[in-house]
């Protein structure tokens, strides 16, 4: 059953993925006027009033420049049925779990999962990001123990908008607490583009100065299905030791509003001697700065 699972939840990625829609790179413009409107199309004619350019649904129409706030160049690979896919402002992690691919220089975003998990991270580099995160429990009414962790990634482009290595180590400790210090130093292989991927994980944890002697192992997921909606997934097998080993399974979605993302997920774990069906809901809400708010 959980192998079954396994390949039919590969086989979903792999299905939305091969839906991606493939168009030629001419370049486009996107205009935005000072009424909030937005309009794509191939420049026809400009002169020192006025531009016109042919958009895919309102055929040729004509812009007064003073009205003009903004415009840019876009790639016509990024427009689908008419309607502009922006970059993903969210392609560097799945519900959790990070992917190969890394934050651009001067991006950030901070994340929280359900009040709990606090995390900012900001792309140092286009190969280095880092990030820090807690765990509030005051908030809670646990005093004095403080769980803080850093996360500090590296991103290698093998083959660009195909194959991405990443490599950290997710390094932690319970201020307050003696002999706390824990974590997983991972790597991760990920085949896709930003929009639609799917990535190979191995994570080794270490409590204090022991380390597990086997990897977990993580695939996840992510296939852009809309202009603002993502299906997410995120697995993982965790051997723990005989009748320990866990297996857990995931499905999420994602919605994007202004480049701040909405995350709903349910886990469900497997694991020896359980007595029925289990599962956990997930909500988590990522708002981007620096840069990845351009």
């Amino acid at each position: 059953m959980k192998t079954k699972a396994i390949f039919l939840i590969i086989a979903w990625v792999f299905t939305a993925f091969s839906q991606t829609n493939a168009q030629d790179k001419t370049n486009l413009l996107k205009i935005e006027t000072k009424d909030g409107n937005e309009f794509v199309g191939i420049l026809v004619s400009e002169d020192d009033e006025k531009l016109v350019i042919n958009t895919e649904n309102f055929g040729e129409i004509s812009l007064r420049k003073n009205i003009i706030v903004k415009r840019s160049e876009v790639e016509s690979s990024k427009l689908v049925e008419g309607v502009l896919w922006d970059d993903n402002p969210q392609a560097t992690r799945y519900l959790w779990t990070p992917n190969g691919y890394g934050l651009k220089a001067g991006e950030g975003y901070y994340q929280n999962i359900w009040v709990f998990y606090n995390q900012l991270s900001y792309g140092v580099t286009n190969m280095f990001s880092v990030s820090a995160g807690t765990i509030p429990l005051f908030l809670f009414g646990v005093e004095g123990y403080t769980p803080v962790w850093i996360v500090p990634k590296f991103s290698f482009p093998i083959e660009k908008d195909k194959v991405n290595l990443g490599a950290g180590i997710f390094a932690g400790t319970v201020l307050g607490a003696s002999e706390s210090n824990f974590g997983i130093a991972f790597g991760t292989l990920t085949l896709g583009d930003r929009n639609s991927n799917l990535s190979l994980a191995l994570g080794w944890g270490y409590s204090s100065s022991d380390w597990a002697e086997r990897p977990i192992i993580n695939v996840s997921g992510m296939a852009r299905v809309t202009s603002r909606g993502y299906l997410l997934t995120e697995n993982y097998y965790m051997p723990l030791g005989g009748e320990f080993d866990i297996l857990v399974i995931s499905f999420g979605i994602r919605y994007v509003i202004k480049k701040v993302g909405l995350d709903f997920g349910l886990y469900i774990p497997f694991f020896k001697g359980m007595d029925g069906p289990r599962s956990l809901p997930t909500v988590g809400v990522t708002v981007p700065f620096g840069n990845g708010v351009k």
